[in-house]
């Protein structure tokens, strides 16, 4: 088997697992950055009738925002690892 083809495949399952934990983790992140930026402790849902155009946009951007970030990192640190037990970059 070549290497990036070995590499992509031990990359999957690792790649499925940490997409999963970059969700919860932006989830958890985007609460708190929307607590303290002192709006509510609950975001809106954007079908929310008592919230204005404003603030529904501004959270979902935001939210949108730290979920790359935090997808980013984590599949960047995910394919350095793999890199790292294979010798190839997956990819």
């Amino acid at each position: 088997m070549k290497g990036s083809t070995v590499s992509k495949l031990a990359y999957k399952p690792v790649g499925l697992l940490l997409g999963a934990a970059a969700g919860m983790a932006a989830g958890v992140i985007f609460k708190q950055v929307w607590k303290v930026a002192g709006h509510d402790d609950d975001a809106p849902n954007a079908t929310d009738q008592d919230r204005g155009w404003g603030e529904i946009l501004l959270a979902a951007a935001l939210q949108g925002a730290i979920f790359a970030v935090v997808k980013a990192a984590v599949d960047r640190s995910g394919a350095i690892g793999v890199r790292r037990a294979t010798g190839y970059w997956p990819g």
